[in-house]
């Protein structure tokens, strides 16, 4: 017959090996010694294997058994902790599960600090993690595969949702420093950049399938996604706009370089919280909205992240035109 231990011998086991004797552990459990010695007995009968020694010392020491068991134990009983912690939350309105869409353009420092708070503050709510491009994210939205979407370019106006401005963020063209746009070293002209390879996201979405954004060259190469984007123009193959986030570092060190390019958009546009009309955010996800309205207000806006990029290209006269 299979042993079938129950949760109560498992949490006295635990207390006895923690506690270090038999004394200590009816004491904290405030039941009589002989009803731990006969609890723990009974274990090792079900189990036929000895989980302390008891021979030699006055202190029950685990066996090699015990010491095997004993992480058993402390598992079974933590994750009943976490069906216990969850089921109160649900008893709540807590949500068993948040299902977030973030669009690439939300800046990525903000996307992990609101995480990390989320992680905290909701330990027992799971977390399902969709990132996209453009149209993607009111798609997931839309669908109800996610329950809020974090993001840009809000490409059709839709009764079915609410949509929250939340924020902002701007695209900023770049290009590797061998490339011969970053090498004319003065403001670009729209003809400067027409016959250069201008690298394009295309989106999967079917909300943004055909519509290209800021598109100015005649020579364009379409990219899946933003990383596949960055790599490539980071690799001198072409110049394109990326979030301004996104490329700080890149920036700093001097891996990619900005182009002063008045015919490219520049200017911010707002980030938006979108849910469904018809599935109200639950106390997790409501205060994750929330979060990152808080956290995207703290983040540079145009002027603040130009001046920080002519602090890291002092004098240089590809910015002296913005």
């Amino acid at each position: 017959m299979l042993p079938n231990p129950t949760l109560d011998q498992l949490q006295v086991f635990l207390t006895v090996a923690e506690s270090g004797s038999f004394s200590a552990a009816s004491r904290m459990l405030n039941r009589a010694q002989s009803v731990i010695s006969y609890t723990i007995a009974n274990l090792e009968a079900q189990l036929e294997m000895p989980l302390f020694e008891r021979s030699g010392s006055r202190q029950p020491k685990l066996t090699d058994e015990g010491r095997v068991m004993l992480e058993d134990a402390r598992r079974i009983l933590s994750d009943l902790q976490v069906m216990r912690a969850r089921v109160k939350g649900l008893k709540t309105g807590l949500e068993a599960e948040v299902a977030v869409a973030i669009s690439v353009m939300v800046p990525v420092h903000a996307t992990v600090d609101v995480l990390r708070e989320f992680r905290d503050r909701f330990p027992y709510v799971s977390l399902r993690l969709d990132t996209g491009e453009l149209g993607s994210m009111m798609e997931l939205v839309s669908s109800g595969k996610s329950t809020i979407g974090i993001g840009g370019s809000v490409v059709k106006q839709d009764d079915a949702l609410v949509i929250e401005r939340i924020g902002h963020s701007f695209m900023m063209p770049v290009a590797a420093p061998t490339h011969p746009l970053a090498q004319m070293g003065r403001p670009l002209t729209l003809a400067d950049v027409r016959d250069e390879i201008q690298l394009v996201v295309t989106d999967a979405s079917s909300l943004t399938n055909g519509r290209d954004f800021n598109v100015l060259s005649y020579k364009v190469w379409h990219v899946s996604d933003i990383a596949t984007k960055h790599q490539l123009i980071r690799g001198g193959l072409g110049w394109g706009g990326l979030p301004a986030s996104f490329i700080m570092e890149d920036l700093q060190k001097e891996r990619l370089v900005p182009l002063a390019l008045d015919a490219y958009d520049q200017s911010e546009y707002p980030l938006y919280a979108v849910r469904k009309v018809d599935n109200p955010p639950g106390p997790a996800a409501a205060w994750m909205i929330e979060a990152f309205r808080s956290r995207l207000a703290r983040c540079p806006n145009h002027e603040d992240f130009k001046s920080a990029v002519e602090m890291f290209h002092p004098g240089d006269k590809r910015l002296a035109a913005e």
